[in-house]
């Protein structure tokens, strides 16, 4: 909304899969040493309404209003977002990891409803994961397997497996540094009634991580399925 309107645009004689396209005519773009993406236009807001401190807050005084995005621009001028400055995960090796990378793949599992990427000061990057109950039943069909329940799933060898399958096929995409060591597959899902997504159907980051902090303990004192 701060920007009124499209800032960046894949054209059809002018496109990059998996980009925000190039900026659009007036835009400027910059990204800063720490990843975050600067944009800068007459389409830009002049301000909060009313709010001095605010806007202070996302426009400095070269005009640039600080996104919170955090991505990055080719040599064509294609810019990719990775995730959101706020988001970022710094390992204790001092490693920034944009969680919304690995969660975007793997979300596309079809066992796989949600995920949470942690690792912010531990050693390795990790993961949440919740099964997806409306596919489940499919899936075991589609591999010969018996019907079950969600919380049998959870511990079937067969699921395991297909799901450090996923993992691995995400990690091939980054860095050592980035990918997921270990992952734990917790009950139920996160939905509005419970309180881990909002109306917009966005993970809560914060609330997962402590309504599972039982859980992520038990993930680094080695005790979850871990990719060797």
């Amino acid at each position: 909304t701060e920007t009124t309107g499209p800032a960046t645009l894949n054209h059809p004689t002018a496109l990059v899969m998996g980009s925000v396209g190039q900026p659009l005519p007036g835009t400027s773009v910059r990204v800063t040493d720490d990843g975050e993406v600067f944009l800068r236009g007459p389409h830009i807001m002049r301000g909060y309404h009313r709010n001095q401190e605010a806007t202070a807050s996302v426009i400095d005084e070269h005009g640039w209003f600080h996104t919170g995005d955090v991505g990055e621009v080719d040599s064509k001028g294609f810019l990719t977002i990775t995730g959101r400055k706020k988001e970022l995960i710094v390992t204790a090796g001092g490693k920034n990891v944009a969680p919304a990378i690995l969660e975007d793949k793997l979300r596309g599992h079809p066992l796989i409803s949600q995920v949470v990427v942690i690792g912010d000061q531990r050693p390795f990057i990790s993961a949440l994961l919740t099964l997806d109950a409306e596919m489940l039943p499919g899936w075991l069909s589609t591999h010969g397997l018996s019907s079950m329940d969600v919380a049998e799933a959870s511990h079937h060898p067969d699921v395991l497996a297909a799901l450090q399958r996923a993992v691995d096929r995400t990690n091939s995409q980054v860095s050592r540094a980035e990918s997921i060591r270990k992952f734990s597959i917790v009950s139920g899902d996160f939905t509005q009634e419970n309180g881990l997504l909002t109306p917009s159907m966005k993970v809560k980051r914060e609330r997962v991580l402590a309504r599972y902090s039982d859980t992520i303990e038990e993930i680094y004192s080695g005790k979850s399925t871990e990719k060797k």
